[in-house]
């Protein structure tokens, strides 16, 4: 289970769109009658909406109660956050349907509190990733670890940001260290039996990224 926080870009009153980006078979490879029937990109990467709510839901549920009991955002929680800060989600979209998420939120403390699990603060430099969870029609096929890098890429071109904060279990240290991130000790949330980890990612100084982040 992954329990991960969200910090909001200043600007908000007119934050960057996201520019959708598409994984799509060269046109070469495709036979005419496919490339005439196909209308759906085939990858898409951009900002969720309250209309997604429900199928993000559905994918957090499934991923997390089947495991812990506990989902990391209620399906309130999850419509709140799309609705006051939808320029820190970020869905992975195949043929359409949504197959992994993350949902962030702003957060003005040096370290997250229990507060942050249902909080959301505007123009603040930091951002609390609340989720990243991917349907379990796609796990083990390093969707997670590219839709975060993408997540991270894209917070770098919102103005102000300065890092993003999550709290993980100890078994998931690996994998987001992996993505840049840094344990900063124990975290003081806690959700039902089950204790985190706070990890933290810088997103300046990284220049080389940004560049060839397309922003």
């Amino acid at each position: 289970m992954s329990i991960c926080g969200v910090a909001m870009a200043q600007q908000v009153s007119s934050p960057p769109m996201l520019r959708p980006f598409f994984l799509k078979t060269p046109s070469s490879m495709e036979s005419p009658r496919r490339q005439r029937r196909h209308t759906l990109p085939a990858s898409e990467f951009r900002n969720l909406t309250p209309q997604d709510a429900i199928s993000v839901f559905e994918i957090e549920r499934e991923a997390f109660v089947s495991v812990s009991g506990e989902c990391p955002l209620t399906l309130d929680e999850v419509l709140s956050f799309l609705g006051q800060c939808p320029e820190l989600s970020l869905g992975w979209f195949e043929e359409g349907q949504l197959v992994a998420f993350i949902i962030g939120s702003g957060w003005n403390k040096e370290r997250l509190a229990q507060e942050a699990m249902t909080t959301h603060v505007a123009d603040t430099p930091t951002v609390h990733i609340h989720v990243l969870s991917v349907h379990r029609h796609c796990r083990q096929q390093g969707k997670g670890s590219i839709l975060l890098w993408r997540y991270l890429q894209y917070l770098r071109c919102l103005p102000g940001l300065r890092r993003a904060l999550l709290v993980c279990e100890e078994f998931l240290v690996p994998f987001y260290r992996k993505a840049g991130f840094q344990e900063r000790g124990p975290s003081a949330i806690t959700v039902a039996a089950l204790s985190f980890v706070e990890m933290e990612c810088q997103l300046r100084g990284a220049a080389y990224a940004r560049r060839n982040s397309g922003c």
